[in-house]
Order: C-alpha cells, then sequence, then structure tokens
C-alpha cells in the first residue's frame, strides 16, 4: 500500500528535485538554507504555487543532498521565477560557497 509521499505526489503538480555535494565545514548552514523552513522555502511561499520543501540526506554520504521542491504545477512554478527572477538568482549567489556540486535532477509530475 502506498504511503502517505505517494498521497501528497498524486495531489501535487510538480515536484522538483536537485542533488548537491555540501562542503563540510558549511554543512549546517547548508540544512539551514535548503530546509523546509530555510531562505528556498521562505522566498518559495511568495508564490501561492508553492507547496513544500524537503531536504534529504544520503546515508551512506553524509554530505550529499536531495532538495525536494512541490508545487501546484508547472504553471506557477514557471511564473514564479518569472515574478522573483532577481531574488532568486541573488539567493543562489549568496549560496553558492556552501557546496562543492550541484546538479538539477529534474522536474517530475505527479500523474
Amino acid at each position: 500500500m502506498p504511503g502517505p509521499e505517494f498521497a501528497l505526489m498524486a495531489t501535487v503538480g510538480l515536484a522538483i528535485l536537485w542533488e548537491f555535494a555540501v562542503k563540510a565545514s558549511r554543512r549546517e548552514e547548508f540544512e539551514t538554507h535548503y530546509g523546509p523552513d530555510g531562505g528556498w522555502a521562505r522566498l518559495f511561499r511568495k508564490s501561492p504555487g508553492y507547496v513544500t520543501t524537503e531536504l534529504l540526506n544520503d546515508c551512506g554520504t553524509p554530505l550529499r543532498y536531495v532538495t525536494i521542491d512541490r508545487w501546484s504545477s508547472t504553471e506557477q512554478w514557471r511564473e514564479f521565477r518569472k515574478r522573483h527572477a532577481e531574488e532568486y538568482e541573488a539567493l543562489d549567489r549568496e549560496c553558492e560557497g556552501l557546496t562543492t556540486h550541484e546538479a538539477p535532477l529534474g522536474e517530475f509530475s505527479g500523474r
């Protein structure tokens, strides 16, 4: 039987996943910025289409993280990016020094 995460995904139109390798000396700061109450989530909350953010830590590789940002629709995500482009880019620049690697894993729909 599917768990609660399946039910959430089924009701959310878009999930955006990113992978990060975090600098050991900046781990706490990274978790603060990228967690569900961090700077990114606060910025995303400016959009009515934002749903939630999850921060996952790899059990086998402690400095590896994945974020899942959930949006009600692709359209809402794109509209947010247009309206808040400057704030998004500024926060991205602020967070650059926290990681040694970051890569998008994709945009997934809840079909």
